[in-house]
């Protein structure tokens, strides 16, 4: 059973402080070396990053613009409330292989990350409330990376409730990915397709350092409820469509501190969630990001 809270439609953006505080860089020069993460082996911290692999959520240009121009032309003909907050009902799927046991995670560490999500959104006005959790040993949809028949597989097997319910599948995604997840306009044209996916020792307590403390799923459930990247188009607009956070030329990793678009107002948003930074970096979310998530939901997701 969900709770709802409902208001007047509004268009805001702002800026907020952390939620749990200052952020602590801690950028030394490390991504010089070589990186280890799910097996893999980078020349360095940075060239994981650049390869793509931190989050399976790369869009291009093109694809930005058409979901900001399918957002404005629902808008012109929808008027009503916001959704500004409410609980969500999560159900996660723990696989794992069913040969080596790797993956199958202990139900402590699934309530841990539940407990992460709700840290990380407790500004928003959103929680998440751990419905279901059940465990699938198979060696396919443990591997399974996106767009896949074994994702395809895996989510129409195991996914529970409708657009407003979020399904977080743990495993160990092809390829060395982090995380993946689906967008809200995604929904209605693939339902079955609807969820994040998160690598099982980016929980917090894996092994995945420094992306070992939950903040993959804070990311990926980002862009399930409707936030793009904080660097998406760079240093030029109209960005991650959220106004309040500054630009940045690209992903970062680490947990620098610069100004990568000195033509633009504020450093690198380094502690967003929306970042690539270290899970330890990570503490915040925007007002600006917050009303999107509130839109995204509104349109796409609540009640749907």
């Amino acid at each position: 059973m969900r709770s709802w809270v409902l208001i007047p439609v509004i268009v805001l953006a702002g800026c907020e402080t952390g939620m749990n505080g200052p952020a602590e860089p801690s950028y030394d020069g490390a991504s010089a070396k070589p990186f280890t993460l799910a097996g893999e082996t980078y020349d360095s911290q940075q060239a994981f990053v650049e390869s793509g692999k931190r989050c399976g959520n790369d869009l291009t240009i093109d694809q930005v613009d058409e979901m900001v121009r399918a957002d404005a032309a629902y808008h012109a003909t929808h008027k009503g409330v916001t959704q500004t907050g409410g609980v969500i009902d999560v159900h996660v799927h723990v696989i794992y292989n069913p040969t080596t046991l790797q993956g199958d995670i202990p139900q402590s560490q699934v309530d841990d990350q539940i407990d992460v999500l709700n840290d990380a959104y407790l500004s928003t006005g959103w929680s998440f409330n751990l419905v279901s959790t059940d465990f699938t040993g198979n060696k396919s949809f443990f591997g399974m990376s996106p767009g896949s028949s074994s994702e395809a597989s895996a989510k129409s097997s195991l996914r529970i409730g409708s657009a407003d319910d979020l399904n977080l599948y743990t495993a160990n995604p092809g390829g060395g990915l982090l995380g993946w997840a689906t967008f809200p306009s995604d929904y209605a044209g693939d339902p079955d397709n609807d969820g994040v996916v998160v690598l099982y020792d980016s929980l917090p307590g894996g092994g995945a350092f420094p992306y070992d403390e939950g903040d993959t799923a804070t990311h990926e459930v980002g862009h399930w409820m409707g936030l793009f990247h904080t660097f998406e188009g760079g240093c030029t607009k109209p960005g991650d469509s959220v106004s309040d956070t500054p630009k940045e030329k690209s992903a970062n990793f680490g947990c620098p501190i610069k100004d990568s678009c000195k033509k633009n107002a504020g450093n690198d948003p380094i502690e967003n969630y929306m970042d690539y930074t270290d899970d330890s970096c990570m503490f915040q979310f925007t007002a600006g990001q917050d009303a999107r998530i509130d839109d995204q939901f509104t349109t796409y997701r609540f009640g749907k």
